[in-house]
């Protein structure tokens, strides 16, 4: 196999993998019964089938200018979906209309009043040797 095939064989697994992925957040986002559970699947299966696609179309472009749009997409992306969905998520959360009974963990009640607060350990001191 020559050099070309091979990086048209992984560009096609990459495209078709990052496609079926899409596919599948497409999916989980009409299936899955809350907020929560969609937003997991709007943002985590979603860029990585987007960074493949990507991948595959660089591996089939091979151009320079071409390749430096398609990483400046993929970082783009990787920068506003998951930060976007955690304040999408927290809004919805203070806002009382995430479904308690399918959180297992909720992290974000205060239950300060019903915690005794440990007292602080002591400051330790700076060190003064030289190494």
């Amino acid at each position: 196999m020559t050099i070309q095939t091979v990086a048209d064989v992984l560009a096609a697994t990459c495209l078709i993998s990052g496609a079926v992925l899409s596919v599948a957040a497409g999916v989980g986002l009409l299936r899955f019964p809350d907020l929560l559970s969609r937003m997991h699947s709007a943002t985590k299966p979603q860029v990585l089938g987007l960074l493949l696609i990507l991948t595959g179309a660089a591996l089939r472009l091979q151009n320079t200018i071409d390749i430096t749009t398609l990483v400046l997409v993929g970082v783009f992306q990787l920068a506003t979906a998951p930060v976007s969905a955690h304040m999408v998520g927290r809004a919805v959360y203070r806002a009382g209309r995430v479904r308690q009974d399918v959180l297992i963990l909720d992290e974000l009640t205060d239950h300060t009043s019903d915690q005794v607060s440990e007292p602080d350990p002591a400051p330790r001191e700076p060190s003064t040797r030289d190494d």
